[in-house]
């Protein structure tokens, strides 16, 4: 991950085996790793059964909420390219039962299209 897409906090990918060693607690058994992506300190990780959010709060860190989503709880969701002068692309999940969209930006070297690809296979189930 770039440092400058941190600051600017655009997500980048990560290694899905290396995440599901960091985060393989929260795992079920039998649960896999479809993609995971970082942001300075936060994750989310697809899995073939929902979407975890990491959020690391504090200074130091060492609280952290986990934030499962299951694939059924989504009605809809959008993915926008990065353009020519805005070089971030962006993902908006909608839950069943909220208004507000989760959002989440990747940074220029993250194929939008391979998001794109896992929710419309999991969502769709």
């Amino acid at each position: 991950m770039g440092f400058l897409d941190g600051v600017m906090g655009n997500a980048s990918r990560i290694d899905p085996a290396a995440a599901a060693q960091e985060f393989g607690r929260l795992l079920a058994p039998g649960e896999q790793v479809q993609a995971a992506y970082q942001l300075i300190r936060d994750s989310f990780l697809f899995t073939d059964r929902r979407l975890i959010l990491v959020d690391k709060q504090g200074v130091t860190g060492r609280k952290v909420e986990y934030h499962s989503v299951p694939y059924r709880a989504i009605t809809h969701f959008s993915v926008e390219t990065a353009g020519t002068f805005d070089l971030d692309a962006e993902l908006k999940i909608w839950l069943s039962g909220s208004s507000v969209p989760l959002q989440k930006q990747f940074g220029k070297g993250v194929d939008v299209y391979e998001v794109q690809a896992l929710l419309s296979t999991y969502v769709m189930r």
